[in-house]
């Protein structure tokens, strides 16, 4: 069953959303204002976002700043009655993924919140595993509070890694992500690794990146005193 959460001052609309929801399989939780609702984000894992834009002590697009600025890539969908392209241009520059104008049909927010629900958002700005944080807005990277500096080839190689962590990415996604189709000799992305793995883990005591036999890589932090897969 997939979780959502709905942040929405107008209680009526807001209790016709969860139980059309619930219908769906959907459960839903509900916040009426935007600090009650960040802080439900703060305690749960959702699949989804459904945030009103005009919200009571914090607004929408403000909510969606901070997710994204902490780094949280939960899908959001924002709701309002303001149709206008400059007020979503504001929605997506804020960090959400989908907009959908008030009214709106209960099957189309239905169709939307399972599309979002299949991926992790885009728009996080802020990328971490353990001490390792990529900052995207400010094109900075740490470890341990120290700066490293990546080649631009480098940091979308561990962009990538770090967006589908602690997941495993192949080998083919990696080449992708870097050349696309345009894939160059079979050790370019062996010696890109190489330089990756000296930059954000050899100067450090615990390792980050690690090859999984037959699958791929992985930025993640295991347990010091478990075997590398």
């Amino acid at each position: 069953m997939l979780t959502v959460l709905l942040v929405e001052d107008d209680r009526d609309l807001a209790d016709t959303l969860i139980q059309y929801l619930a219908l769906e399989d959907i459960s839903c939780d509900y916040a009426s204002n935007g600090v009650a609702g960040l802080e439900l984000m703060s305690q749960h894992h959702y699949d989804t976002l459904l945030l009103d834009l005009n919200l009571p002590r914090l607004d929408g697009l403000s909510v969606c700043q901070r997710l994204r600025t902490a780094g949280d890539d939960t899908p959001i969908l924002m709701l309002t009655a303001r149709d206008q392209i400059n007020d979503k241009l504001l929605g997506f520059d804020a960090g959400t993924d989908d907009y959908l104008v008030k009214p709106f049909e209960m099957q189309e927010l239905v169709v939307r919140v399972r599309a979002l629900a299949k991926r992790r958002s885009g728009q996080v700005r802020k990328l971490s595993c353990g001490d390792l944080s990529m900052d995207l807005t400010n094109k900075t990277l740490t470890r341990q509070g120290q700066p490293i500096k990546l080649s631009p080839t480098g940091w979308t190689l561990l962009e990538t890694l770090l967006r589908a962590s602690p997941s495993v990415v192949s080998r083919k996604q990696l080449e992708q992500a870097l050349w696309g189709d345009e894939i160059p000799d079979s050790n370019s992305l062996k010696v890109h690794l190489f330089n990756l793995r000296k930059a954000i883990d050899m100067p450090f005591k615990t390792p980050l990146l690690h090859t999984v036999a037959r699958q791929g890589f992985a930025i993640k932090v295991i347990d010091a005193h478990k075997e590398n897969e």
